[in-house]
């Protein structure tokens, strides 16, 4: 397939060749950044993360990545060994270390740390946590908002919460990964999942709103990641006067909608071009236009609070 893209494009840039990454503390080069193999998170996918995206000096509403992060390792008993004042001073020395001030994405990993045996116990992991900070210079390429993704409704879904709840922000990606496979068999970007009762919920990576008839919709938040883009995008909508619904819909709904966007830290807004071949609206998208300049607002005016 050619032509193809994600929602995580971004533009090349050659000073992400050089980046220093945080390791517990140390800040080296990226060819020298590296973990143990008994690492609990490499041996099994037991940690949490975060996305960060830095704007002019500031990272964009990170007290609610904080809230989400913090709460996600409560959950699974893993602690995170510092406060978040401390989580942030990690981050700016990070960001100088790298002369990066804005239009810069960050991944904050924590995992459950060394474990003295390869087995799967949590109290195998007896040294303390692993932290790992990765910077990049990295801005959305132009053809994802002109072109649009396209998506494919995949077999792969959001499970229950008792098997493994989307909510949380882990390290144990698989689901999403053979989400985003199938998607890319089928000839599409990205993956579109559905819930365990078959109503529309989130892609492989990002939320997922539609337009119709002037109202934005999106899933009940049940089973998907619970973004904070997306909750932005929610916000702002009930703020601006724009109808916003969180409710079950199905294909059916998506297919005759007017506009449908991905919402995500790293490409904000993305517009959605295609879903099973069959396309979404025009290239007008005038809901999701109006809703781009609201977050860009948004971010504009968080970071002027922060500075000032």
């Amino acid at each position: 397939m050619t032509d193809t893209h994600t929602t995580h494009d971004a533009l090349e840039d050659p000073r992400n060749a050089d980046i220093k990454i945080y390791v517990n503390g140390d800040l080296v080069h990226r060819d020298d950044a590296k973990v143990s193999v008994y690492d609990s998170g490499f041996m099994l996918g037991d940690g949490m993360w975060e996305g960060l995206r830095l704007y002019d000096g500031q990272w964009a509403f990170f007290e609610e990545h904080m809230d989400r992060f913090f709460n996600s390792c409560k959950s699974v008993s893993l602690d995170v060994g510092m406060d978040e004042a401390a989580i942030l001073e990690a981050l700016s020395a990070t960001a100088a270390a790298n002369g990066m001030t804005t239009d810069v994405h960050c991944r904050l990993m924590l995992t459950r740390g060394v474990k003295v045996k390869p087995f799967q116990h949590p109290s195998l992991s007896q040294s303390g946590p692993t932290l790992v900070i990765i910077m990049e210079h990295s801005k959305p390429v132009n053809s994802l908002q002109s072109a649009g993704i396209r998506l494919a409704t995949v077999p792969q879904v959001r499970g229950l919460p008792m098997s493994q709840d989307a909510k949380y922000n882990s390290h144990s990606k698989l689901n999403c990964v053979i989400a985003c496979l199938q998607a890319e068999q089928a000839g599409a970007d990205e993956g579109l999942m559905l819930d365990p009762h078959g109503f529309v919920n989130t892609t492989n990576a990002c939320n997922f709103f539609i337009v119709r008839r002037g109202e934005v919709w999106t899933s009940t938040g049940d089973y998907c990641m619970n973004g904070v883009t997306r909750q932005k995008v929610i916000d702002l909508c009930k703020a601006d006067g724009i109808p916003v619904l969180e409710k079950n819909y199905s294909l059916y709904e998506a297919y005759g909608a007017d506009e449908a966007f991905l919402t995500g830290t790293f490409g904000a807004q993305t517009p959605v071009a295609m879903i099973d071949g069959k396309p979404i609206g025009t290239s007008d998208r005038p809901i999701m236009t109006r809703i781009q300049t609201l977050y860009k607002r948004a971010i504009a005016d968080y970071v002027a609070a922060k500075s000032g």
